[in-house]
Formats: structure tokens, C-alpha cells, sequence
């Protein structure tokens, strides 16, 4: 510890107090500290804003289980029931053959689906949820069932048992009369929470005093269509199905067809097209959105018919997403990300101002100024929720920065020294919004960005003595 002629006559703890207060690594040190413990506060505050977006996530949940769920829709799917035989082993060790129903499904050649999206904002408390209205023509054509390829004789097939089922995942979704046309004429419809390509074994199907087979369920929830032929002469290939749906935020369809096409429209002008599949074409502008996919059976894990025992029916899911435009909590959780660079950059500007220009700064003063830096993203928090988040982000900006730097004249003293370091925090909040509107290029602007910050410490710190608490002119 260098000793200066005017500390002669200072007593050892004088000295040591006088070194405590110009020592540049004693300031380096209380300065470190107090940004660990600035840090705590500094969790709370993503903690609440993870809150907060779990409780939006709540709302949109509460609201769409009100209005209707997010809507996928599988099928028309043709099922034939036909009668086989399977051995039973008796309990007295013996075997026989008994009668059993099994079903066959088929997948239409073509589907074809055409429909309108309409969208619709509701509102709870802060929350907004997306919901919707559709209206959609289901088109699917199929060809008559060749059983003798597969090992069915036609005297087995129970062609007045069969039926077509279309399954739609919410069904409080329908909201108009339904049409089910076979042939061009209308049939009767009816609803089903609980019809699957394979019966469970504790709820065996009866058909025509029959037992069908047990089999390892795959539940739909839908409507179905019963046929009423009485034999293959009566086949019609032909389904038409006009359909007004509600559901929440997602639309989503399964390709059934051996060829699928799906074309939708809506006024939307924010969506997101998601599933296994993107749209082959699609068109975004400020009245709304178009878009349609083509499928074929190569592209999806699931064949073109299957027999009860053997068959699922699930995957390669496609459709869109109707996205609520802003998101200021996850804007706002980035945002928190760089509260501790925000606190680092302005306690190195200060700290370069103290040791530069002689001037002293009360660690309380830091404190101060730290916790202002750390109420700003409640400030950001709350004013986005009101009125979206870029308003809100220069809100908090602008009074955070304000406060500080009217704080900052009874310390800094000159009106230059004031401006410089409010210009300071101006650019370090600039450059992280940003970053935060350019997400593809946030890393790269955060790199130049801190390398360009690095850069501008090494200049201004070049003249500092740093085993002293001397300056070189």
C-alpha cells in the first residue's frame, strides 16, 4: 500500500480507511458483489413473468375448453363389417371354433377438402385467446372393396352393417346441422365418443348375435354414417360431407386420402402452419392468408386399409395455427435475460467515471441505481400486458433511464458527465431491443455488439493505474 507524504500523520487504521475508500480493487470487488446480489431480485422478476405466461396459458386453456378445443379432423373412413372364425380353447382343454365379427377399414382414394377460416379475438381479464368458426366441404372417394384379394368370401361380408365414421377431436365444435351425403343422398348421422379400429375386450361389439373379436383400441370421437346396403350391388364410392366447425387456435387435418388435398382460407393474418407437412403454396397479406397442401399415401405411416386386429391410425397430422400477434411474455422473458448485462455495463460506466474524474460514489448510490435497472422489467411486464410490448419496452425505458440520470446530478456533479452517461444507457437499452426484434440475427448482433463494448473498455480504461489510485494526465 503506497503511502502518500500527507498520510504521515494519520494513525494505521486511518491509513487503512483511506485506503479502503481509493483503492481500485477494493471498488472492483464491492462493485462485483453487489451485482451478485442484485441478481436475486433479478430471478423474482423472470420468476413472475413465467408466472404470469403460465397464467395466460391457463386462461387460453379455460377459454378454449368453454368455446371448443383445437380441432383435427380424420376420415371419411369406410368400415365393412364380415364374419371369420377363431378357435376357442374350453376349459375342459378342448377347442372349437366359434363365429366372430371382425371389421375391415378403408381410406378413401381421393380427399379433397375445401373450407373458410373465420377468427375471432376473446377476451378475459389481460388475456386475448384466438378462437374460430369454419366452414369446411369434405369430398372422398372410394372404390368398392375387392374382398376376394383379401382372402374374404362375399357370403362372409356383412355389407348391411357397414358404415362410415369421420372423426372429429372436439366435438362441441359442431354448431350447425351436419350433412352426410353417399351417393348424393343424405344420411342419417349420429355421434360417437367412443367408436375405435379395434373393440376393447371388456365392451365386446355384438352384430348379428356375433361376438367381435378383442383387439387393442384406437379411440375417435366423431359422427358416423350407417349405409344400409344390402349388398356390393348397392355400393356407393361417392361421400360428401358439409361440415360448420368451432375450435380453438389450431385446425388440424390427417391426410386419409391415398391422395389429399386440403385448400383453407381466412382473413387471419397471422398464422402458422404446422404437422408433419408444410402447404405447397400459400399466400400471407394484410387481408388474410390462402394456402393448400397435396398428401400422398408414400407420406404417412398408416396403410390404405386394414383389418380390426392389425390397424392404426395416427400421425402425420398437418394444419394451421391461428397466432395471437404479440407475445410480450416470452419478448419480455428475453428481455430479463440481459438485466444482469444492463447492470454490469452501467456499474463499468460509473465505475470508469469514479476512477477517471476523481469522483466518489457511494456503494448505496450503486445499490440504488441497480434496483432501478431491476424495477424496470416490472415496469416492462406490466405496461405490456396492457398496451403490447414495444410501447411498453420504450415506456419503461425512457422513465428508468430518466430516473437514474435526474439521480445521477448529485453525484456526477457536471451536466457533461449527465448527458454522456444517460447517452450511455439509451444505447445499451437500443441495442438489446434490438436484438430482441431481430431474432434471427440476435446472436450475431449480440457478438458485435459486446466486442464493439469490450473494444470501448480497453480505450477508456488504458491510462487507468491499476495498483494505484493515481491518473496519468
Amino acid at each position: 500500500m503506497e503511502t502518500r507524504p500527507q498520510d504521515q500523520s494519520l494513525n494505521l487504521l486511518e491509513r487503512f480507511n483511506r485506503w479502503i475508500e481509493e483503492s481500485i480493487s477494493v471498488k472492483l470487488t464491492s462493485i462485483g458483489f453487489l451485482v451478485l446480489i442484485l441478481l436475486i431480485p433479478s430471478s423474482w422478476i423472470q420468476d413472475l413473468m413465467v408466472e404470469r405466461q403460465m397464467r395466460s396459458d391457463d386462461v387460453i386453456t379455460e377459454v378454449s375448453e368453454k368455446w371448443s378445443g383445437t380441432q383435427t379432423l380424420s376420415g371419411p373412413i369406410l368400415v365393412v363389417p364380415y364374419k371369420t372364425q377363431k378357435k376357442i380353447k374350453l376349459v375342459t382343454g378342448e377347442t372349437e371354433l366359434q363365429d366372430y365379427v371382425e371389421k375391415y377399414y378403408f381410406l378413401p382414394e381421393t380427399l379433397d377438402i375445401n373450407g373458410s377460416v373465420k377468427p375471432e379475438i376473446l377476451h378475459r381479464g389481460l388475456f386475448d385467446v384466438a378462437v374460430y368458426g369454419s366452414t369446411l366441404t369434405i369430398k372422398a372417394n372410394f372404390t368398392s372393396p375387392d374382398f376376394l384379394s383379401l382372402r374374404i368370401p362375399n357370403e362372409s361380408i356383412l355389407w348391411k352393417d357397414a358404415f362410415m365414421m369421420f372423426s372429429i377431436s372436439d366435438l362441441r365444435g359442431i354448431n350447425d346441422s351436419l350433412g352426410f351425403f353417399v351417393g348424393e343422398k343424405p344420411k342419417a348421422t349420429e355421434p360417437s365418443n367412443n367408436f375405435s379400429t379395434g373393440m376393447s375386450a371388456s365392451q365386446p361389439e355384438l352384430i348379428d348375435g356375433l361376438v367381435a373379436t378383442n383387439s387393442k383400441p384406437i379411440t375417435y370421437s366423431g359422427i358416423i354414417a350407417r349405409m344400409e346396403w344390402e349388398s356390393a350391388d348397392d355400393f356407393k364410392g361417392n361421400a360428401v360431407i358439409n361440415l360448420n366447425l368451432k375450435g380453438s387456435q389450431r385446425l388440424d387435418f390427417q391426410p386419409t386420402g391415398k391422395t389429399t388435398s386440403v385448400r383453407l382460407s381466412s382473413t387471419w393474418t397471422s398464422p402458422s402452419f404446422e404437422g408433419d407437412f408444410l402447404p405447397e403454396t400459400r399466400e400471407i397479406s394484410e387481408k388474410g392468408f390462402t394456402a393448400s397442401w397435396k398428401i400422398l399415401h408414400y407420406n404417412r405411416p398408416f396403410a390404405q386399409h386394414w383389418t380390426q386386429s392389425n390397424g392404426q391410425l395416427a400421425g402425420s397430422d398437418f394444419g394451421v395455427k391461428l397466432l395471437v400477434p404479440v407475445d410480450q411474455y416470452q419478448k419480455s422473458i428475453r428481455t430479463s435475460k440481459y438485466g444482469q448485462l444492463i447492470i454490469i455495463l452501467t456499474f463499468v460506466a460509473l465505475f470508469l467515471v469514479e476512477i477517471t474524474r476523481k469522483i466518489r460514489i457511494h456503494p448505496f448510490q450503486y445499490i440504488l441505481i441497480g434496483v432501478a435497472l431491476i424495477i424496470y422489467y416490472t415496469l416492462l411486464l406490466s405496461f405490456s400486458e396492457q398496451i403490447g410490448y414495444n410501447s411498453a419496452y420504450w415506456i419503461a425505458s425512457l422513465a428508468t433511464v430518466g430516473l437514474i440520470s435526474f439521480y445521477s446530478k448529485s453525484f456526477l456533479k457536471s451536466k457533461e458527465l449527465v448527458g454522456l452517461f444517460t447517452s450511455l444507457l439509451l444505447i445499451f437499452y437500443s441495442f438489446i431491443f434490438i436484438i430482441i426484434l431481430q431474432q434471427d440475427f440476435s446472436l450475431l448482433l449480440g457478438s458485435i455488439g459486446l466486442f464493439l463494448i469490450v473494444g470501448a473498455l480497453m480505450y477508456f480504461s488504458r491510462k487507468v493505474q491499476w495498483y494505484g489510485s493515481r491518473i496519468e494526465g
